[in-house]
């Protein structure tokens, strides 16, 4: 039997180690009794018996769905990862599990046998909820994937992914757990230290304690956002050249285009490469092609209307696959935020597909040419209807300075106050929490001020136009353009709708890249 959601075997004393261990061993042999399992391999055996997979779809939190896995298949992605799931939120709640693991009431699974090979990501502070969950889902995918990764603040509070990285005994656990106990192999996808050397050892522990394949995330814990920065290869390839005789190893991070999946490898020396959002701006990534953006809506759209997939994930990837027309075409974006159906959603994919392929014949006849073109930067220059990564605009430098102070006091805060599993702190060992708390130092963030005419007021994080509320309604009214989801007016016809844009990738997905002064999201999430 599981533990409750408030009584955990991590956090009850009164619970021995024994009787944890006496279930974990009652509910694999139920597992194995149920289904059935082929012989499980470690290791390079096991990574030749899926395929050897080059290029891998990385887990991305409510992007990686069935859906976008089925598209993303077509275009040469060898290997895909489920969203990243809660294993808490797994166990306890069938609603969850339902909504995110499709058909498990009919014993499918995923995609069933063509949503293979499959890895099933889960976040976790506690081995036997862990193992509860990936026994769930293991008759149906390859592997289980714990989740080391994450830097989101959701990941903080909830004590799991990199906020992981300085308990390596509660890593330990968690995987040895799994691949003792699991029938399938358990992988894992972890971050790197500042210090290579750290990250080597840091490496070594995962890999020893069970892992079977390993992912490294060439980025900090703290780059994420705006202040992503570029992922660091050679770090990937000292972990690489570390353990790649006991397990293959594969890099994740500064994937733009499909010319750095090669140049990813032969740096890193890897034996594969993960793209998360370079894959959701341009699914056909892992092909040398940019296809026009209203192809990949068509068929997407079309996977989507056979399969049951929520409405706000769609809208989520059409948000990217389009995003450089909707610069463009500015009304289509917020028909797109309103659509709250597949039918009206196909009906802005019509839409923008009449007027991008106007849009291309009067490029052609102007005598517009693409080739060769590149920015200041060196990036290629596409034309707005066809595929291709999205380049975020950077912090402006004062900013970004505070937000490194800012990222620097709390990293020295979470080293000396552990977050609890359920989000609450507790002091570090022979510390007082008053003493703890008193090293948070607040610091003092320079307003934002409204982009409005003469108003000096300061304008929300959220607001895509950079203006106060006031500024930004008024602004929506005069451009027929209502498509702020911070600041809605409520007197539209659908008053009350919400915007679900999913625009901000730091939330969906886990990595992202910066190159000169120019911020490239190429994440994940991270996955998460």
């Amino acid at each position: 039997m599981a533990p409750t959601s408030t009584t955990t075997a991590a956090t009850n004393n009164s619970i021995l180690p024994e009787e944890v261990e006496q279930r974990n061993l009652a509910a694999a042999a139920k597992c194995r009794a149920e289904h059935t399992f082929p012989p499980k391999l470690s290791g390079w055996d096991f990574y030749r018996s899926i395929g050897s997979p080059k290029y891998i779809v990385a887990p991305m939190v409510d992007q990686s769905e069935l859906a976008w896995r089925v598209l993303s298949r077509r275009y040469k992605a060898d290997l895909c990862y489920t969203p990243m799931f809660n294993a808490r939120l797994f166990v306890n709640d069938p609603k969850y599990r339902d909504e995110h693991w499709a058909g498990m009431k009919e014993r499918l699974g995923g995609g069933g046998p063509n949503d293979r090979p499959l890895i099933a990501q889960f976040c976790a502070n506690d081995p036997e909820f862990l193992l509860q969950a990936a026994l769930m889902v293991a008759p149906y995918c390859d592997a289980v994937d714990i989740n080391l990764g994450c830097p989101q603040h959701i990941a903080r509070r909830g004590h799991y992914g990199s906020f992981l990285m300085e308990d390596w005994p509660l890593i330990a656990s968690l995987i040895s757990t799994l691949h003792k106990h699991l029938p399938i192999p358990v992988t894992a996808k972890i971050r790197v230290f500042p210090e290579v050397e750290k990250t080597i050892e840091y490496a070594k522990m995962v890999v020893e304690s069970g892992a079977q394949i390993l992912v490294v995330h060439g980025r900090l814990r703290e780059m994420k956002g705006h202040l992503t920065g570029i992922a660091d290869w050679e770090k990937i390839r000292a972990v690489q050249e570390a353990v790649s005789h006991m397990v293959p190893v594969i890099a994740n991070g500064n994937i733009l285009y499909h010319d750095d999946l090669a140049r990813c490898l032969e740096k890193t020396g890897c034996t594969g490469v993960m793209s998360a959002e370079g894959n959701l701006y341009n699914p056909a990534l892992f092909t040398p092609e940019h296809p026009e953006s209203w192809k990949l809506a068509e068929e997407y759209l079309t996977i989507c209307d056979d399969l049951d997939t929520k409405i706000a994930y769609i809208r989520g990837h059409l948000f990217k696959i389009f995003r450089p027309s909707l610069v463009v075409h500015t009304d289509l974006r917020a028909e797109l935020g309103m659509s709250n159906s597949r039918e009206e959603m196909w009906v802005v994919a019509k839409k923008m597909k009449e007027r991008l392929i106007q849009d291309a014949e009067a490029s052609q006849l102007s005598g517009e040419s693409f080739e060769s073109r590149v920015d200041d930067q060196g990036f290629p220059i596409l034309p707005h209807w066809l595929a291709q990564p999205y380049f975020r605009q950077p912090m402006p430098e004062q900013s970004k300075k505070e937000g490194d102070a800012e990222t620097t006091a709390k990293r020295s805060a979470d080293d000396s106050v552990n977050s609890t599993e359920d989000g609450a702190t507790t002091a570090g060992v022979g510390e007082d929490s008053s003493k703890a708390k008193k090293k948070i130092k607040k610091t003092r963030v320079l307003p934002n001020l409204c982009n409005g005419t003469g108003c000096k007021n300061t304008y929300s994080a959220t607001c895509i136009h950079q203006r106060c509320k006031g500024c930004c309604r008024g602004h929506q009214r005069e451009t027929n353009a209502f498509d702020c989801a911070t600041h809605q007016v409520r007197s539209l016809p659908l008053e009350g709708t919400k915007l679900d844009y999913q625009e901000d990738v730091s939330g969906a997905v886990l990595e992202g890249m910066v190159n000169s002064d120019i911020i490239v999201e190429d994440k994940d999430a991270t996955v998460k």
